[in-house]
């Protein structure tokens, strides 16, 4: 009995273990086909290894369902050494926890594994004060079924895409019906919104088992561009992917036609998103093609008379990172909207804005909490001269189409910074603080307390100047742009450097007084013009006083204590005078000088009657005091 009841044991275990064994095949060949609705049914009841709940948490991550991949990935987390895991899984990690609002975690993890440092707490406050606009957003489509995302404007319609189409064919990664294209009147009544008349475009346009998307018109409505993917699907390391193209149609005899694929689409990598600017010379759209920083980026292409295409351009690192940029749109003004999950954010996509300058795209900026939420934000289009538009966005669970109002936001505009010496690195209170505008007018100053540190008001898409200015120190001045975007809380370092450390012959004496050290300058006796020799002296300090054109000086004469007290001082005040006088004659602004006679009340060898020759010319002398 003992022995048939070990028999019985070993067989369950046996057929338990090959069972396991078959689920888990199965459930990987979904996993790397996609399916991935299906392979987590199957993870879920799978032994809790760090692969199956990574893998667990990828089906659901891939379809933004951030509460379960959550606990998968938090399992994996715990059981897994750091070391082993990989940076693509810490990514995922990092988002999720972000689209469950865990951001102190989510900033954690972001720091210390993917060395990109995070603060959400002080980005949601900054982002507060500099965003150009609040947003009011309500959902267009909750009662439409299905997902719907990605408006394109046309005529006095909207085109979108949606799943309602329940009779289409379900698509295995999310389990829901294909991408078609559907045209709908968005009609508002007493504040109330409505999408009303929803029709399909025709069978030309909305293939069967394929997806559909994010349509862009001409202005005169006879050519649209769209994204489908196509039906074969390429294997790339060992994954079948399906490529995402462009494809354009016109319109003749009021039906979509001529469906073609753009001539910079590929087999091999995806182009998707298309988006016109507004004099439809150049088509914007998102790839993973060959050159790209990342998984996505942004790019253009000229469109040109012929309705022929340029050389794909990246936009570059102020739009794009090494994560996904997708769903760009082009304002009027040129701004670019796109959505990012690579750049700082809440949470799965965000919508940033980057302005132009020069041809050139700014560093983007987050639209803020009004408008992106913990989820995917995504396909900002803004109607032009009119504060409104639409975005897409799952943040109710379903991808959704929203309407937006958006308000303008009192932004403060600020410099702001420390002042320290640029040799010992002490903090310089008392310096004042300069802002100048592009034509070198005073805008706004500030005298530093005692932590060195200023805050100037500043306005955006100017040019300014900023200068850190110390009695004894050289001023430094520092140019910066603001932009209408974003970069408009500046944080400039002013590291000022004093005369005695910039010039060999600039010292201080031990009462703190800073002096030119410069060859004595010899009158003869009883008079004040000045020699030859003196004046040579004279114009090393002309040079070092048009070096630093807002250095001030004492101009000081000193006699020796032969003759009267009042000669002397009469003497001294002459003799400085005609020093004085000699420098604005070579160039130096009166303004910027006194003089002073001293007579003979400050000898440097109090000898009295009794001094020697020797003595009675170093009592003899001029001084240069630096005053600023």
């Amino acid at each position: 009995m003992k022995t048939l009841q070990l028999y019985i044991s070993l067989t369950t275990l046996v057929i338990g273990f090959l069972g396991f064994s078959q689920s888990a095949s199965k459930a990987n060949i979904l996993y790397e086909n996609r399916a991935y609705v299906e392979a987590a049914e199957i993870f879920v009841s799978l032994p809790k290894t760090a692969d199956n709940l990574e893998k667990l948490g990828d089906c659901y991550y891939y379809n933004s369902e951030f509460e379960n991949a959550y606990k998968a990935y938090k399992q994996v987390y715990d059981l897994k050494i750091s070391t082993e895991l990989s940076k693509d899984f810490y990514f995922k990690y990092f988002q999720v926890l972000k689209g469950t609002k865990n951001y102190e975690k989510a900033d954690e993890i972001s720091t210390n594994h993917l060395k990109d440092t995070i603060n959400t707490k002080e980005l949601k406050a900054l982002l507060k004060k500099i965003v150009p606009y609040k947003y009011e957003l309500k959902n267009l489509t909750e009662n439409v079924g299905g997902s719907s995302f990605g408006v394109g404007l046309y005529n006095d319609k909207i085109i979108f895409a949606s799943t309602k189409n329940i009779e289409n064919p379900n698509y295995k990664w999310n389990g829901k019906p294909y991408l078609d294209l559907y045209q709908g009147v968005v009609s508002t009544k007493d504040d109330n919104i409505t999408l009303d008349s929803i029709q399909p475009l025709n069978d030309e346009i909305n293939a069967i088992k394929q997806h559909e998307s994010n349509a862009v018109f001409t202005k005169d409505g006879k050519t649209m561009y769209f994204s489908r993917n196509l039906k074969k699907r390429i294997d790339l390391d060992s994954t079948k992917i399906a490529v995402v193209s462009i494809f354009r149609a016109e319109l003749i005899d009021n039906e979509w036609t001529n469906v073609e694929p753009v001539s910079f689409s590929s087999e091999t990598y995806s182009t998707m998103h298309p988006a016109l600017n507004s004099d439809e010379t150049r088509l914007y759209f998102s790839s993973d093609m060959p050159n790209s920083l990342g998984s996505f980026d942004i790019f253009y292409v000229d469109v040109y008379a012929d309705n022929s295409f340029g050389t794909p351009i990246n936009l570059g690192e102020k739009v794009n990172t090494i994560r996904r940029e997708q769903f760009p749109f082009i304002a009027k003004d040129s701004t670019l909207y796109f959505s990012s999950n690579g750049k700082h954010g809440f949470g799965g996509l965000d919508i940033f804005a980057s302005g132009v300058k020069n041809n050139t795209f700014l560093e983007a900026l987050n639209l803020g909490e009004t408008i992106n939420s913990e989820k995917d934000d995504f396909a900002f289009v803004v109607i032009d001269s009119i504060n409104t538009g639409y975005i897409s966005s799952n943040r109710s669970g379903l991808d959704n189409i929203y309407t937006f109002k958006r308000i303008e936001n009192e932004r403060t505009y600020y410099i702001e910074g420390l002042v320290t010496d640029k040799v010992t690195g002490e903090i310089l209170p008392n310096t004042t603080v300069t802002l100048f505008d592009k034509d070198g007018n005073v805008i706004a100053e500030q005298l530093v307390g005692e932590d060195g540190r200023y805050r100037l008001p500043t306005q955006p898409s100017q040019e300014y100047s900023v200068e850190g200015f110390q009695p004894k120190y050289i001023p430094q001045v520092e140019f910066f742009d603001t932009n209408d975007k974003g970069n408009i809380e500046f944080n400039i370092e002013l590291e000022i450097e004093s005369y005695k450390d910039a010039e060999d012959i600039v010292t201080d004496d031990d009462k703190g007084n800073t002096f030119i050290e410069l060859e004595n300058i010899y009158f003869d006796f009883a008079k004040w013009d000045i020699k030859p020799q003196a004046a040579r002296t004279l114009d090393v300090l002309v040079a070092l006083l048009t070096k630093y054109p807002r250095m001030e000086i004492q101009l000081g004469a000193h006699t020796d204590s032969r003759a009267s007290y009042e000669f002397n001082m009469d003497l001294s005040e002459k003799r400085a005078a005609a020093t004085l006088e000699y420098l604005v004659e070579n160039g130096i602004s009166r303004a910027r000088l006194t003089s002073k006679g001293f007579g003979e009340t400050q000898p440097i060898v109090p000898c009295g009657d009794n001094c020697t020759e020797t003595e009675y010319s170093i009592n003899r002398r001029c001084e240069f005091l630096i005053l600023k």
